[in-house]
């Protein structure tokens, strides 16, 4: 594990550089369609731990885990919900083995699907999945807990709850904001990026900032926003490789690799400290945002 935290690494002034998608990878290396992807962190071990290691030949500082969907909630639709310690913690382990000791670890920790507004979970249980998830990750070798693609603040609220009272990693947290006909950006919840940022940060979070949903262009706009909100908080962006284009029932990504470098040094003027990619990027957009910023 590195020596210093990634806050540290940040306030050393240089812009650091996340990695890619992972569902894209698994899916290209076997996955099929309607499997659970983190049964894989113990079928497919060394298939997982590739995509790692393809991201850090690529040049990122940090990577992310097969474990997006590693709660017991979204594992139990698989008939996984009694491995979810195992898996999360096999998740970590593979990047931390292809992360070596100089790159970071930053543990996926995504949504549950349950809804507290409708009661369909307690806060109580949600905290639990939430915690034992957190501890697996740990235990495994993450360095942080990235809590991602959030779009309901008591659900992030308790995640990073979870994560800060039953652990010590570093906690970030991001949020899903979609563009409305105001031009707007919200999440489903209704949510901006400023009221995301103070939650966060009230609840205890280290890194904040914005994944999916929109490229690196409307990004932009996104940090500036959480940037007044919380302009000493380090600002983490996985940007999509532009948005979704349907082509012959699949969903394709427009930007290249030198469209996602030429918006990178504009996305980090803007106030991001780390910048990487979510869906349709590939070691390669992260290669070049890398050299863009260096």
């Amino acid at each position: 594990m590195p020596d210093i935290t990634i806050r540290e690494a940040v306030r050393k002034g240089k812009t650091l550089v996340s990695d890619g998608a992972w569902g894209t990878f698994l899916h290209k290396k076997g996955l099929q369609s309607g499997e659970c992807p983190e049964l894989w962190n113990l079928t497919h071990f060394d298939d997982v731990k590739s995509i790692a290691a393809d991201y850090v030949a690529a040049g990122s500082d940090m990577v992310q885990t097969n474990s997006f969907g590693g709660s017991r909630y979204k594992l139990e639709h698989f008939g996984c919900a009694e491995e979810v310690a195992q898996i999360n913690e096999m998740a970590a382990r593979a990047s931390r083995e292809a992360a070596g000791d100089d790159r970071f670890v930053i543990a996926s920790i995504g949504p549950t699907g349950k809804m507290l507004l409708t009661e369909e979970v307690s806060e109580d249980e949600m905290y639990e999945a939430f915690k034992v998830q957190a501890m697996a990750l740990e235990k495994g070798g993450a360095d942080a807990a990235c809590i991602e693609t959030m779009s309901d603040t008591e659900e992030a609220s308790l995640a990073i709850k979870a994560v800060r009272e039953n652990t010590k990693l570093e906690i970030i947290c991001t949020f899903s904001f979609e563009r409305n006909t105001r031009g707007e950006y919200r999440t489903m919840f209704g949510i901006s990026p400023t009221q995301a940022a103070k939650a966060a940060t009230e609840a205890g979070a280290d890194i904040i900032g914005t994944n999916c949903g929109n490229g690196i262009e409307r990004m932009i706009d996104i940090v500036k926003e959480i940037r007044l909100a919380a302009p000493d908080v380090p600002i983490l962006v996985h940007a999509n490789a532009g948005l979704p284009q349907n082509i012959d029932g699949k969903d394709v990504f427009p930007e290249t690799p030198e469209d996602m470098a030429r918006l990178a040094p504009a996305l980090s003027k803007a106030g991001a400290d780390i910048i990487g990619g979510c869906c349709g990027t590939t070691p390669a957009h992260i290669k070049a945002m890398k050299e863009a910023l260096s």
